[in-house]
């Protein structure tokens, strides 16, 4: 195991690492930008170090500054969190050229999942199923339409890098497929600097499931079961759940399985999720892989009994899993609501400002991970989450309630939160029913969205 690492992140992830490095007798370095200057969490790691002006692109996005500070801070790894550089294959290349261990996966196997078309590729050869579309990369109207019209509409045009809904069109016909190309390729090439597109017949209300993947450098390879993260807006997750209330044991199982071979088909190790589409026959579609934990990572720890952390910060330092798939069961059920500093009345504006109020619920079956306080100044420089509200049951309804009495509790002040919708979402029939998928929060809270 590594003696000191550095966690090339902020907030609440940047917390969560000082805390599994802690438990297993691992110093912890953390950087930070000026915005992050006053922020509590730095007092618990055994160093912090500045890194830039409060602008991502002049701290926590630029790798000279990152590196400078693991070679001063004499690390021995860096943890790279989510988000920022955790999916970036030049920043793993340059750590390990520095001979400082990336915890994260190969920088092969990042560069060949990172790519949508690329990982595409390597699902279709290790036969996890696939949404019909184009084979390739699309660049033409008249291919496009041709494409189109073979698969049948709706169609979906998506940039091959990145995520987050950037570089995505939905299409009925030849006129908005035309007009959606080119602003597809626009807004992926100004958000990727990549403007490659490809395109997919579009699932019309489906759910989002993904299969949380763990690897080590010894060939091992197992899932930990699945989440459901159908509760979006403008394709950014909103609340997540584990298990998926919807998949029966065998569809379970393919899924699952499906998972791993990809997996093990490019070679991965560390924490990875691959993420699915599940259509209303609940059959299941490649989506893509995050190379990186994810931001609900918690709900498969509480339903598992697995902390993804220390099993990054093992596998990165060489240790096998010591895991088998047979070790790995889903017990009970978890929610994870995330708590965003913004404003739904408003299209979801972001709502930095001074948490002059700000008391976490807790009690049996609570879990709040966050890096925010009472005092705390949310600056506006970065993402607007500020926490993460996870419940834990036995059951869905134990999980549900729980999570109600939780948000019932939250304070947390004048800046508006997502805090009041998510109370709405957990009383809502539908949601309680689990009759939900991807665009069900647009359609039912139109104010809000």
């Amino acid at each position: 195991m590594f003696s000191r690492i550095l966690i090339a992140n902020r907030g609440e992830i940047a917390l969560r690492i000082i805390r599994a490095c802690k438990e297993l007798g691992v110093q912890s370095v953390v950087v930070y930008s000026e915005a992050d200057r006053n922020a509590a969490y730095l007092k618990l790691a055994d160093a912090a170090i500045c890194i830039g002006p409060g602008p991502a692109a002049e701290s926590y996005l630029n790798i000279p500054r990152i590196i400078s500070a693991a070679e001063v801070a004499d690390v021995q790894a860096i943890h790279p969190g989510f988000g920022f550089l955790s999916e970036n294959a030049h920043f793993a290349e340059v750590c390990r050229s520095c001979r400082i261990e990336f915890i994260g996966p190969s920088v092969e196997s990042m560069k060949s999942l990172g790519s949508k078309l690329a990982s595409k590729a390597i699902a279709r050869q290790c036969n996890v199923p696939l949404t019909p579309g184009s084979n390739g990369p699309v660049t033409g109207e008249k291919e496009a339409v041709e494409i189109a019209r073979r698969i049948g509409y709706p169609v979906i045009i998506k940039a091959s890098a990145g995520g987050g809904g950037r570089g995505m069109r939905v299409a009925h016909n030849d006129i908005s497929l035309k007009g959606s190309l080119k602003a597809a390729q626009s807004e992926a090439e100004a958000a990727f600097k990549d403007g490659t597109v490809f395109i997919e017949k579009y699932h019309e209300e489906p759910r989002h499931v993904e299969v949380q993947i763990i690897g080590d450098k010894h060939g091992n390879v197992l899932h930990l079961c699945e989440r459901d993260c159908s509760i979006q807006r403008r394709h950014q997750k909103l609340i997540e759940e584990s298990p998926c209330p919807v998949l029966d044991a065998a569809t379970r199982q393919s899924l699952c399985d499906a998972a791993v071979r990809l997996a093990r088909a490019a070679n991965y190790y560390s924490a990875g999720t691959v993420e699915f589409i599940l259509n209303k026959e609940n059959q299941f579609y490649f989506l893509e892989v995050n190379t990186r934990i994810q931001v609900e990572h918690p709900i498969t720890e509480l339903v598992t009994g697995v902390d993804l952390i220390k099993a990054q910060l093992r596998v990165a330092s060489g240790d096998p899993l010591g895991l088998k798939q047979e070790d790995i069961v889903q017990r009970g059920w978890a929610i994870e609501c995330r708590i965003n500093a913004e404003d739904p009345a408003r299209n979801f504006a972001p709502s930095p400002g001074v948490l002059e109020e700000f008391s976490a619920p807790g009690g049996p079956g609570v879990r709040m991970d966050t890096h925010a306080c009472q005092g705390y100044r949310i600056p506006p420089n970065y993402d607007s989450m500020i926490g993460k509200l996870i419940t834990y049951g036995p059951d869905r309804p134990a999980a549900i309630a729980t999570m109600r009495r939780a948000l019932d509790e939250f304070r947390a002040g004048p800046v508006k939160t997502t805090i009041p919708l998510l109370r709405q979402i957990m009383a809502n029939e539908q949601f309680v029913e689990s009759r939900v998928d991807t665009g069900w929060l647009e359609r039912t809270y139109k104010a809000a969205t």
